[in-house]
């Protein structure tokens, strides 16, 4: 993973999304902290870096991923920016074999390209109407792919995903998250997909950390 890509996520997180009071979570629990990931991950530079690192995250680890997915409305910017990025990585390449072809470099290009990865979000609840579909976008069953959020607090929405996912028939792979907030939600997860990688970009002390760094 680039350095500067994620050192740069990180800065927009402590400086945008970021915020110290007194809040109340969605499961009910006061926090002194409160983070906002969406302000990021739906600004321009945000979404862009987002989508760079996690890419690169799931060529590291999961290369085999065939999609990337998540629950609605956290994951959408993470996987259309993922999906986006894997496009612009597969036409860069292209555009460089074909230079190098033109210019009659040989061996010098690079022979592997990048895995295109297709995006799908989950439905909170099934449409009623239309094809009644749960999960909008790729649907294949027996792909390999990667759920994402941005958000991990007790792993409740990671884990709708991820049922509804295999209930649609594809294999998680891996699940990525762009903050964990350390408090509990990486068991779960990994309690109800045994063996299967769970990676967080960042946790919450490491916001945290950037947050008073940059003040």
């Amino acid at each position: 993973m680039q350095t500067d890509h994620k050192t740069a996520l990180l800065n927009l997180l402590a400086t945008l999304s970021f915020k110290l009071g007194d809040f109340t979570l969605a499961s009910g629990k006061k926090s002194d902290y409160y983070i906002d990931c969406r302000i990021t991950t739906l600004h321009a530079e945000g979404g862009r870096l987002s989508g760079l690192v996690l890419y690169d995250l799931i060529q590291q680890h999961i290369p085999n991923a065939e999609a990337v997915g998540g629950l609605t409305m956290g994951a959408d910017p993470l996987v259309s920016n993922t999906a986006s990025a894997s496009a612009w990585a597969l036409a860069d390449h292209n555009e460089i074999l074909q230079l190098s072809s033109e210019l009659d470099l040989g061996d010098e290009a690079p022979d592997l390209p990048p895995t295109l990865i297709q995006g799908f979000l989950v439905r909170k609840a099934e449409k009623t109407h239309g094809t009644g579909r749960k999960i909008e976008g790729f649907l294949s069953p027996g792909a390999q792919v990667v759920i994402v959020d941005d958000v991990c607090t007790t792993g409740g929405s990671t884990i709708t995903a991820i049922e509804a996912t295999r209930e649609a028939g594809m294999q998680v792979a891996g699940v990525l998250c762009l903050v964990d907030r350390e408090q509990g939600g990486r068991a779960a997860i990994e309690a109800t997909i045994p063996g299967v990688p769970f990676l967080s970009i960042f946790t919450a002390t490491d916001v945290r950390a950037a947050h008073l760094a940059l003040k």
